[in-house]
Formats: structure tokens, sequence, C-alpha cells
């Protein structure tokens, strides 16, 4: 190991791990007092604020692998005993740097889909009251100034924002000091606002060429509704993003119908929770009803028509309780609030209300293999097996873990097996602990 420093030297660092994901790893361990981020070697540098931090660090580090964004990065001391300003990420805009301004320019960088005014603002008004912003296409790409009501504001958004995504995996922000004192709006617009002001006139007007350019994907993109979190923002493209910007064959993201009629079902054994801990594989669930004069069928309400649309791809067809299921949109848009319908609307159990991207990038349609987390830490692979070998013949396990949570696979002689076994015992109680159940893509153990 190299003498050491307060430098420590970061490999593997890829483009989608920004400066404030190495900042997670190391603040715990004392003050990062500069950084410098070698994208065109996926290496960064990053100083401690002093040497005893850094030590602290690398010892922790070299018994626990450190990972970020599921890829693994490594760690040395530097040959740098200190990072000079102009080394500094910070410091190729040290002359703006020195002075923060309220005004922030921002130029997208890997801009796979659109950005918008509205885009923008979900994402800054997190930090702070947007005044304005502007947005317009330059030689360095779509660029946007934006500004804050306060420096303090603008201050803290270059903090969190540098560097990130917008959407996973690309949209990435580079953010800058700008050196205007204020913004002209003329219009209120997708290319400019005046927040304080919203009875600026519109310019109703074709897009530019450059707009042009950047297509809605798929024509999947839409908005979240005013409040919704910088994390579910814009879930269309995320979709995309996260089916490596393609959507699964077959699926068109243009359906806007949210409700499923779902025949073909077991009276016997099916209800309400049952169908929901299926569906809700494919998205949230807001309301499901099996209908009294056809007690095999139901509706199932999505969240919205490209959930719908997924559920409908990876299920039309799939055993259930020995019936094939039928799996079509409904004529109803959506199921009216009755005490025959069941509610799920703020259920907890609903899984896209995090890790969205992960979420859609685990979609598929059942398979032999369920993959089971949330597990209690001291669980056995036998007390697995004796909670679910009762839908099935098991065979193979595997019990590990993942970020020192306990995670296990479970493999049965067929996707039936392993349907009936996710739909009766996703969310149910293992050893006091509520576990989740979905379908793994492995195809062995």
């Amino acid at each position: 190991m190299a003498e050491p420093s307060k430098v420590i030297h970061i490999r593997n660092v890829g483009h989608e791990i920004a400066e404030s994901d190495l900042l997670q790893l190391l603040q715990p361990f004392g003050l990062v007092s500069k950084i410098v981020m070698l994208r065109a070697k996926n290496q960064a540098l990053l100083q401690m604020e002093d040497i005893h931090a850094s030590v602290a660090a690398l010892q922790y580090y070299s018994s626990v692998q450190p990972s970020v964004r599921g890829r693994n990065v490594y760690m040395q001391f530097s040959s740098h005993q200190e990072l000079t300003t102009d080394q500094s990420s910070h410091g190729r805009n040290s002359d703006q740097e020195s002075e923060p301004n309220r005004i922030l320019l921002v130029t997208i960088h890997h801009m796979i889909y659109p950005i918008t005014v509205e885009v923008l603002h979900q994402v800054f008004k997190a930090y702070g009251f947007v005044e304005k912003i502007v947005t317009f296409q330059k030689s360095a790409g779509f660029q946007a100034l934006i500004q804050y009501h306060s420096r303090q504001e603008a201050v803290e958004a270059f903090g969190s924002l540098h560097g990130r995504n917008i959407y996973d995996g690309c949209c990435q922000l580079d953010i800058q000091y700008s050196n205007l004192s204020e913004l002209q709006v003329h219009y209120n617009n997708d290319r400019s606002r005046d927040f304080t002001n919203p009875s600026l006139p519109t310019e109703q007007r074709n897009r530019t060429p450059q707009q042009q350019g950047y297509p809605d994907p798929a024509g999947l993109y839409a908005f979240q509704q005013p409040g919704a979190s910088y994390a579910q923002m814009g879930r269309a493209a995320m979709i995309a993003a996260a089916f490596s910007g393609t959507l699964p064959h077959g699926v068109t993201g243009t359906n806007e119908r949210c409700t499923l009629i779902v025949s073909n079902l077991n009276t016997d054994k099916i209800d309400e929770d049952k169908l929901f801990n299926l569906f809700s594989l494919y998205g949230n669930i807001v309301r499901i009803k099996i209908l009294r004069n056809k007690p095999d069928h139901a509706l199932v309400e999505m969240a919205d028509g490209l959930q719908a649309e997924l559920a409908v791809h990876y299920l039309k067809g799939a055993i259930l309780f020995g019936k094939k299921l039928e799996v079509n949109y409904s004529k109803y848009p959506n199921i009216t609030p009755a005490p025959d319908a069941h509610d799920y609307l703020n259920s907890s159990l609903n899984r896209f209300n995090s890790n969205v991207v992960k979420n859609y990038r685990h979609c598929c349609a059942p398979t032999k293999m369920i993959h089971i987390s949330a597990l209690p830490q001291e669980i056995t692979e036998e007390a697995i097996l004796n909670h679910v070998s009762d839908h099935g013949s098991v065979i193979n396990t595997k019990l590990f873990e993942v970020n020192g949570k306990r995670q296990a696979l479970v493999m049965f002689e067929s996707e039936e097996e392993a349907t009936e076994a996710l739909v009766s015992k996703h969310a149910s109680t293992l050893e006091g602990n509520t576990i989740r159940i979905s379908f793994s893509q492995m195809q062995s153990i």
C-alpha cells in the first residue's frame, strides 16, 4: 500500500457515478475538502480534511467492498499528498466558484430524453424558490439558466446536483455559476418561465429544430403532477431507461387505459390480495374488485397506462392455481370505490413507491425462480424451505447477503409453482419480518 495520504484514489468510477455518490462513501469518516472526477479514466481523487480520516476510511474499506450504484469501486492512497485548487473539479471554474451567484448555468450531457422547464423546475425546486428558468440550445448542448431567490439556495443546489443524472443513466447535470445578475423572461412556455409573474404570454409557436432532435421516447413522455418527488419524476422516461433505452418488444408505451379485466381465475383459491401480489410486480395498484356475478373475473386498476400494459404483456397466458389467465383492458376507465372493491392506493406494499427504476428493470414474465428479500438476519435455508415448499417441488435454494441484508433464491420445478408461492407468500410474515418476493430472471442457482 502507498504511503498514507489525505488524498484517496478511487478506481472503476463509471459514468453513472456522481460526486455525491462518492461523498456518501467517505463523509462518515470525516470532511471531504476537495474532489477531482477523472471521467476519461473512470477514476476520482478525494481529499479528506486530515490524514486520520483517510486512514480510517481505507482501513474500513479494506474489509468491506465499497459498491456504488451496483458497481464495485476500489480505493487506495494517492501519490498526491494534497490536491491543488486547479486540480479540483470545482477548480476548473475557480474564478466563478469563488463568487457564487443565485443564477446557475446548467448544461445537460447524454440527453436521451427531452428536458423542459417543468422537468428542471421539479429537480431544482427542492433546494429553494426558483424564480426564473430560461432554456436554450448552444454548441455545448442543451443549456438552462436557473435563477433562485437567494444565493444560498443556488449554492445548495450546486452542491447537491452537480454531476447527478435527471434520469437513470442519462441527462447528466453539469452546473456552473452564471455571471448574470438577473434573467429576462418574456414568455411563460416550455422553454422559459417566470414563476414570479404567471401572467406573461405563452407565445404559441412550433418547436425549434433543436427540440425536435430530442423526440418523445416511443411517445411515452409524461410529467408527474406538481409535488411529485425527484426520484419518481418522468416515470415513462425512467421506464425506457430501465429497459436499456427501449421498451420490451410488443410494449408500445402509448396505452392510456389503466384498468384491466382478468378472467379464468380459480374461484376456490383466488382473492384480491393474491391478485395484488402478482400484479404489483408491474406497477402500483389502485383498486381490485372480484366480480360478484362472475367470480372467475376481476378488475385490476393500475396507477397508469404503462404499468397496465406491462401487466398485460407479461401475465397474459400465465398459469395461476391451475388456470391459464386471460388479461385484457377493461372498458371501464377505473374502479369506483365501493365496499366490495379493495383499495390499495395508499398501501405501503405497493412496490413502486421507491426504487422505481430498479423495479421496472426486474419486470419479467413468471419464472421458475423466486427472489426473497427483507429476510431476518438469522434465517436459515430450512426455515425458508418450510415457508414456501407447500406450493411445489423446490429444486434448489440459495441464501446470501447483499449490503448486509439477507436474501434468498428458491427454484421450483415449474413457473406455475413459483407463481403460486409468490402470490401466496409475498408480504407474509416469516420469523417476525414481512418478506418481499419477486420473480428472478436467473436460469440456475
